[in-house]
């Protein structure tokens, strides 16, 4: 049933409206009727952005300079079908459109029609049959569906577009609503734990996919916020020793329309469109605002365990795609303005309508905006606020440093975080890279950024598959990379170790597969990086070969234990450390099945390597030694002392610089001091700790090592092992010889 006429477009046509949308009547200017009801809208205000909500009326604020109408369009499903009442703002202020509007109640769904110029050669986009996500909604409900009218432009039959003529077809029954949100949480006493960085240890998960299959989880909450916030889920991570779980993307995203078509889905999220929403899939309680809730009792359970939560957050790009993509939000409202454009043609013609893409997702997020700035800094302070979050990695932070198309790491959003007087004191994890040649920035982000470093990764693999050049840049690694962050006075604890991360091979096929197995991407297995530094020891995949099982359980817990010891901040990958796999797929991004479901079986389950990841973060834990926050400077740290740090050849001595260039050499002792430290405590007393001595053989030999003789070092016991023949408890003297078994490391403590 239809009530009242179609909006006119510019040129007078009406628009052809969705089949379950009804569209009430316009009586006059600001004034809406439903039969006999009419409701004012009142002018409101231009801040804050969004839709905010009081008992009196709710203000909507959004921000669209270019536009020549704008419309608030409200939904009903009470009567079985979404009846869409549409409301105009007449009031703009300095590119802001807003108005009030009484009696809305909470949970309200709601979008927006923006009427202007189509002409996609001027980068101008607009389309009032589209309905568009609210950038600022806190909430979002429906899902996103591919089909035509999603598109602000026609695409034929076969898929191809004609990016020039405009679609006229309502989208509204085809994308997610915003929802009007206000809450009362009761957080008590709860806050953003800001444990140090030297104290931390990052587990990453996917919130679906780590309770998933989780049996002891009310099957209602699996794969939910509630699901994490569980005692089941905080108990193991407390066991295991985890102090901050960074979350795969929770931002509102949507499926890439290709997907669509092989029956696949974007598992990881990493195509966001609503930067204030957490993504209501993961909820257990709704959709209308409950999710909101849900989030927030998550964070305050997850706190109350000591666990802090970071969020890896999509900035650089949206799921608008190229040009050629839908409008779902930004792209209906500031097209030109938000995202970035290509260089100037040889004429010095600029193309507004040709997306600049450093990102690999078809467009890149304008830092140099004021609005998209905004946006992003408003979201940040948003969730650390409003949802207690304790920080924040940012995928591809390269595209997001930029000034023009150039890399400027004094630009606009790094230096308005620096300055912010919320954000300066979160967590803040740069993934220092995008998908430009320049864009890699390993080693150049400014304090107080920390940085993955997947320098750190690359050694670490190739020192353990036997590959390594020596061990020069393996005692680097080992010490914190101060190669990379010494020299802009940064700490060790801003390299972010990881040996894997979700893009890519699990811990257990690391040491499983030579070769990538993504076929069931749908993309002829062309999709995920050929260069994984990995080894299957003779057997590709699964085996029931005895020796080649030890030896894969052997490799994966060198790997474990040396993240967990090395100098800077150890990141885990969920589910390596009881030996999660994907069968060999390096890039399972789409798939939303037990290829990425953490496996919680203990049928299948590396129970050893759980063993050694709980005890290598004991130790870490307990031992200020193994995580002091002032780098290694290879001297006493007082006068008459031991060095700080020495690094030991096989034979007993310190290595020399011969030693150093011997490209065979895969064998280094790693002595570290704690008697005393060079970091002092709280009250700048002198700390005193045990001292340390890590060997490690990457070599396929067992060797003869020498322990120095010294009068700092005289005894000590084995407290971790991954070689049987040297087993925890072992003592040790100094100037004894012990034979290391080829691929395995100990770790003693001075006694």
């Amino acid at each position: 049933m239809w009530i009242g006429p179609n909006l006119p477009t510019e040129s007078g046509v009406r628009r052809t409206p969705g089949p379950s949308t009804v569209i009430l009547d316009r009586v006059t200017p600001g004034t809406w009727s439903a039969t006999d009801e009419s409701v004012e809208v009142w002018p409101g205000r231009a801040w804050p952005l969004g839709a905010t909500w009081s008992e009196e009326s709710t203000n909507f604020a959004v921000y669209a300079p270019d536009a020549t109408g704008l419309w608030v369009c409200l939904f009903d499903d009470s009567t079985g079908e979404d009846v869409e009442i549409r409301h105009e703002l007449t009031e703009h202020t300095l590119g802001i459109w807003h108005g009030a509007l009484p009696g809305v109640p909470l949970g309200q769904r709601y979008g927006f029609r923006v009427d202007g110029p189509w002409d996609p050669a001027a980068g101008l986009r607009f389309n009032a049959a589209k309905l568009l996500l609210d950038p600022y909604a806190r909430a979002v409900s429906g899902e996103f569906t591919t089909a035509p009218p999603v598109f602000g432009h026609v695409r034929t039959d076969d898929g191809k577009d004609r990016g020039t003529v405009r679609d006229d077809r309502d989208s509204a029954p085809y994308v997610g609503k915003g929802v009007v949100v206000h809450d009362d949480f009761d957080w008590g006493d709860d806050r953003p734990l800001q444990r140090r960085w030297r104290d931390t240890v990052i587990y990453e998960l996917h919130v679906k996919g780590f309770t998933k299959l989780h049996d002891r989880i009310p099957e209602e909450l699996r794969g939910t916020y509630a699901g994490l916030g569980h005692p089941v889920v905080t108990d193991y991570l407390q066991d295991l020793g985890v102090t901050a779980v960074e979350l795969l993307p929770v931002h509102q995203f949507v499926s890439e329309p290709h997907l669509a078509g092989h029956d696949l889905t974007n598992y990881w999220g990493y195509n966001s469109i609503g930067y204030f929403a957490p993504h209501s899939a993961y909820s257990s309680s709704g959709d209308r605002g409950q999710q909101v809730v849900e989030f927030k009792q998550m964070v305050k359970n997850l706190h109350a365990a000591g666990i802090e939560v970071i969020l890896d957050v999509v900035y650089n790009h949206t799921a608008e795609a190229g040009a050629n993509g839908p409008m779902l939000s930004f792209r209906g409202f500031d097209d030109l303005g938000f995202y970035e454009r290509t260089s100037p043609d040889r004429k010095g013609t600029h193309r507004p309508d040709t997306y600049w893409d450093v990102t690999g997702c078809g467009n890149t997020v304008d830092t140099d905006n004021p609005a998209a700035l905004r946006l992003i800094l408003d979201s940040l302070r948003y969730w650390v606020t409003e949802m207690h979050v304790d920080g924040f990695r940012f995928d591809l932070m390269s595209a997001l440093t930029r000034t023009g198309h150039d890399i400027d790491m004094s630009g606009h959003l790094l230096t308005t975080i620096g300055q912010d007087p919320v954000l300066r004191h979160a967590k803040l994890i740069a993934e220092p890279w995008d998908t430009s040649v320049e864009g890699y920035g390993v080693g150049e982000f400014p304090p107080p950024w920390v940085e993955w470093n997947d320098q750190y990764r690359d050694t670490m693999r190739d020192f353990w598959r036997s590959a390594s050049d020596g061990v020069r840049t393996v005692a680097t690694r080992l010490a914190g990379s101060s190669d990379l962050y010494l020299d802009d006075g940064r700490s060790p604890y801003a390299s972010i170790n990881f040996i894997t991360a979700h893009d890519g091979f699990t811990l257990r096929d690391l040491v499983s597969y030579q070769h990538k197995h993504n076929e069931a991407n749908g993309e002829g297995n062309r999709d995920g990086t050929d260069n994984n530094r990995s080894w299957n020891y003779g057997v590709e995949g699964e085996t029931d070969d005895a020796e080649v099982v030890a030896l894969r359980h052997r490799q994966a817990a060198n790997l474990i234990a040396t993240l967990c010891l090395s100098a800077g901040v150890p990141m885990i990958t969920a589910g390596d450390e009881r030996g999660r796999t994907q069968r060999g797929n390096n890039n399972p991004y789409n798939q939303d099945n037990e290829i990425s479901w953490v496996d919680w079986r203990p049928d299948d389950a590396w129970l050893d390597t759980f063993d050694i990841t709980r005890l290598a973060l004991e130790i870490r834990r307990e031992h200020p030694a193994l995580r002091q926050r002032h780098w290694f400077e290879g001297r006493p740290a007082i006068v008459g002392g031991p060095k700080d740090l020495a690094w030991i050849h096989p034979a007993g001595r310190e290595m020399t610089a011969d030693d150093w260039q011997h490209g065979e050499l895969r064998v280094v002792g790693m002595f570290v001091s704690g008697d005393p430290l060079r970091s002092p405590g709280p009250r700048g007393e002198q700390q005193r700790d045990s001292s340390f001595m890590l060997w490690l053989n990457g070599s396929s030999s067992d060797c003869e090592i020498t322990f120095p003789f010294n009068e700092w070092v005289q005894h000590g016991a084995v407290v971790l092992s991954t070689d049987p023949d040297n087993p925890v408890g072992l003592k040790v003297e100094a100037g004894e010889t012990i034979t290391l078994g080829a691929r395995s490391l100990v770790l003693l403590q001075q006694v």
